[in-house]
């Protein structure tokens, strides 16, 4: 069997993508390098290159023009058939297209033929913390030519952050860069991505080295993990509350949280829904709260065993546990520029019950969230 060794590369912009790429491409004579993108009507282009070279371009049209269609009928195809070609292959994907997507999709279909050697968002820097903050859709901003993807910008590159272990630092060709803007921007992808290896497109790019259980942890939803260091004038504030929130003062204190924050993450014991696992993300303009089911310490003693020792839950599952508790509590992260650590602590403990609400056993609290069902809230902040 030939083993296929795959760098995966996601970006907004096709042109980060093709820089990233070719930079890459560079340092592994011989490899191919394959770019899939979608237009619109679902027509999906593939450009298959070597050393420069291009040996195939096709198009094709998909019934369904989606992302996940674009991976599923043309990526993953295309790479069982090119596997015989060479043995390592530099995968641009279609813009917004979410390597984890893909990285599933070719781990499903490829099985052992196939290994990930590295996760890589490309990205201009100085547009960074404009885009985290663009209200518009993938589809509103020009991303995307799907209109049914309702996902922000800065949805797309948190969850990239997450996922990806290297950051390219690739800076556009025809529009002049402000240094200023530029280092901000490098300051912040690594406060929002401590783990991730972060190389500059014009200089000789170090691959960090993908490891999936890792990243799939790091978007599991309600995990908090945070830099060591701050990257000044960004840092992370964490706090943790052991009481339940009051629903409705965490509803008023969640609003001054979102403005004060450029990523807001956790999970949330709220009284309203006291057996449910409440993640909680904030990018930007767009705040959501799920219902992720029931904390762990609600469970059978046999399933929560099983559940602790099960990765990628494993490093964020049992973390805190109270011996009175369990892992129910609230843990929250708050990433912003010059957060106030003790603005933060008394928002938060403002929320927590009172002696008197724990003690009431007739103590009854609206659900304004409407977290009590195991969906999806979406909330907008001024």
């Amino acid at each position: 069997m030939v083993v296929m060794f795959v760098t995966v590369v996601s970006s907004l912009d096709v042109f980060a993508r093709q820089k990233a790429c070719a930079v890459l491409a560079a340092e592994v004579p011989g490899a191919l390098v394959v770019f899939h993108d979608l237009l619109e009507g679902g027509v999906v282009v593939r450009r298959v290159f070597r050393d420069g070279q291009c040996l195939e371009r096709h198009e094709s049209t998909l019934e369904h023009g989606c992302l996940s269609c674009t991976v599923r009928l043309d990526v993953v195809p295309a790479l069982e058939r090119l596997a015989q070609q060479g043995s390592h292959v530099i995968l641009g994907l279609p813009a917004a297209v979410e390597s984890s997507m893909a990285v599933g999709a070719l781990l499903k279909g490829l099985g052992s033929g196939v290994t990930v050697d590295s996760v890589v968002l490309a990205c201009a820097p100085d547009a960074l913390e404009d885009q985290l903050w663009d209200h518009h859709t993938l589809f509103e901003s020009g991303f995307t030519p799907v209109a049914e993807d309702d996902r922000t910008p800065g949805e797309f590159l948190v969850g990239e952050l997450s996922f990806s272990d290297t950051v390219v630092l690739s800076d556009p060709a025809l529009v002049p860069v402000d240094p200023a803007l530029r280092a901000r921007g490098v300051q912040l992808l690594r406060e929002l991505a401590p783990h991730a290896v972060v190389s500059d497109a014009d200089g000789a790019v170090r691959l960090g080295r993908h490891r999936l259980a890792k990243a799939m942890a790091r978007r599991l939803p309600g995990s908090v993990r945070v830099p060591e260091q701050p990257s000044a004038p960004f840092s992370t504030v964490v706090h943790r509350i052991r009481r339940p929130l009051h629903p409705e003062r965490f509803r008023h204190a969640l609003k001054a949280l979102a403005e004060g924050s450029c990523w807001l993450r956790g999970r949330l014991w709220v009284a309203s829904a006291p057996g449910c696992r409440i993640a909680l993300q904030g990018i930007g303009p767009r705040v959501w709260l799920e219902n992720t089911g029931h904390w762990l310490a609600d469970r059978e003693p046999a399933e929560r065993e099983a559940l602790l020792l099960t990765p990628p839950a494993a490093d964020e599952a049992g973390l805190d546990w109270h011996p009175e508790y369990g892992d129910r509590g609230t843990v929250l992260a708050v990433t912003g520029d010059d957060v106030d650590a003790a603005e933060v602590a008394a928002l938060l403990n403002a929320c927590g019950l009172t002696d008197e609400e724990m003690a009431s056993a007739a103590a009854s609290f609206e659900d304004p969230f409407g977290l009590n069902e195991p969906t999806e809230t979406h909330q907008r902040s001024n």
